[in-house]
């Protein structure tokens, strides 16, 4: 066999060497597993209080339609699209889909091209003397391969954090909505308050001016009628400051629909909210329902990816690079056979000595997988208290509620006939101012109790994760 027969029998079995190389290849660094952490067979709050076959088996993924309120379901239309915190979330979650292309790129080769031309020559009496040119066109090809699987780690990571950044994005949705079905239902309860007042404020005008016709029949003395007109100004003074924290109200969500406060305006509406039955599932499901919980978990299957990019690093790199081109000092020989040039071969790469910074850079990853796993196990437990939380505060304000409506009823009833002793003539005005006050209270503590049934029953909704369907991958994410 000749000498060129032998070389390129000897280039062929390299090349058969390398492709048995990058096929029996491995990833190097551990394969992710999901950080254990206990999570309970059920919740301790939900045992006695919400109905087995009353409530369907998972939220909807339109959460706030279980409250039946259009207007709630058009604002939450809007949230979407003119938010700015949404937007910069959708945002991050591109810049990091790029990074993921960005690192798969690195699966293929880099392919050069350059042109040239340059004129030298030798010092001398002449300026031209021994001056030539030369001219050049050319390619390369550089390829590494993935012999170890660093490029595999990295692009493992990359999509693990895009997964973590798609999370982040249901993450802010779901609190801006939870923030906006909250403010909306403060600003609804502030209309009711209103009323509330406002009624009040009229039976307190009736009751000063049948005071004052006592005074000037001689009846009652003119401290009582200061006592009635105190008691009025006051109810006036609350329905100021209901007013004023409903505009308050308006403002947060004009703001959330990323609209100015002199642009937005919600009328005042008289509307009755019933508080839905929340289907809880088991604890389990909030690894893959909650965002935040999946987002923490995506991060930490990213450092773990890390760890094999680091240790990939204690490994020869392998890359096969072509080059070819022409080469010539002459125009019309430029693109001939016998000016062309080519080489082809593979190069390993290995560092021998750095002072222990690779080492360092393998302790700093496995370092920042344990800081990333301690982060999902305390978000797992954060979820699992606010569950629980909002469950006891669900069901306590539910008990709540039963007890001050015969509260309310009791104090009705006792203000009916107060008022008509009163005005019969049979007790003084302060009887009666006692009991309006009692009533008064009574009243706004039923509108609070209503209120806050709202607000933690959204909250009970946040915390369970919403409507949002999750990340398949974050269940059984691939190594």
């Amino acid at each position: 066999m000749s000498k060129r027969g032998m070389r390129n029998m000897t280039q062929v079995r390299l090349l058969g060497l390398l492709a048995c190389l990058v096929l029996a290849g491995c990833a190097v660094g551990p394969d992710y597993q999901r950080p254990e952490v206990e999570v309970g067979a059920s919740y301790r709050q939900v045992e006695g209080w919400v109905p087995a076959n009353s409530v369907p088996t998972q939220v909807p993924q339109d959460w706030w339609q279980l409250f039946d309120d259009q207007t709630l379901t058009e604002l939450m239309g809007r949230l979407d699209l003119a938010n700015q915190d949404i937007q910069r979330a959708q945002a991050q979650y591109r810049q990091a889909l790029a990074l993921v292309s960005g690192a798969q790129a690195e699966f293929f080769p880099t392919v050069d091209a350059n042109a040239g031309t340059t004129r030298s020559g030798a010092g001398g009496a002449s300026s031209n003397s021994g001056a030539a040119s030369q001219h050049t066109l050319g390619a390369s090809v550089s390829w590494e391969v993935d012999v170890w699987g660093r490029v595999r780690r990295s692009v493992e990571s990359s999509d693990a954090d895009a997964q973590a950044s798609a999370a982040d994005l249901a993450a802010v949705r779901l609190s801006l909505q939870s923030t906006l079905a909250q403010s909306y239902f403060l600003l609804r309860a502030a209309d009711a308050e209103r009323r509330l007042l406002a009624q009040t404020v009229e039976a307190y005008e009736r009751t000063l001016q049948i005071t004052r016709y006592r005074m000037d029949a001689g009846l009652v003395s003119s401290a009582e009628v200061a006592s009635a007109l105190a008691q009025l100004e006051n109810a006036r003074v609350q329905w100021l400051a209901v007013a004023r924290q409903r505009a308050q109200y308006e403002h947060a969500i004009a703001a959330l629909l990323g609209q100015p406060p002199s642009a937005f305006q919600l009328p005042e509406a008289s509307t009755s909210i019933a508080v839905p039955n929340v289907p809880v599932a088991l604890p389990s499901t909030l690894l893959l329902r909650r965002p935040d919980v999946v987002a923490a978990e995506r991060r930490a299957a990213a450092a773990n990816a890390q760890i094999g990019v680091a240790q990939a690093a204690w490994f020869p790199s392998l890359t096969l690079s072509a080059q070819g081109g022409y080469r010539s000092g002459d125009w019309a020989n430029w693109l001939s056979a016998p000016f062309s040039y080519w080489s082809l071969g593979p190069m390993l790469a290995q560092a021998i000595f750095d002072g222990g910074a690779r080492q360092a850079r393998v302790e700093q990853s496995r370092a920042a997988f344990d800081a990333q796993a301690a982060a999902y196990r305390q978000a797992v437990l954060n979820a699992l208290r606010e569950v629980e939380d909002y469950l006891v505060q669900a069901r306590g304000l539910s008990d709540e509620k039963e007890v001050q409506a015969r509260a309310v009823q009791a104090a009705r009833e006792s203000l009916q006939l107060f008022t008509n002793q009163y005005e019969a003539g049979m007790i003084d005005y302060l009887s009666l101012a006692q009991v309006e006050t009692n009533t008064l209270a009574a009243e706004r503590s039923a509108l609070t109790l209503a209120r806050e049934r709202l607000v933690a029953s959204v909250q009970l909704i946040a915390a369970l994760g919403g409507g949002w369907e999750g990340l398949p991958e974050a269940d059984s994410p691939e190594p």
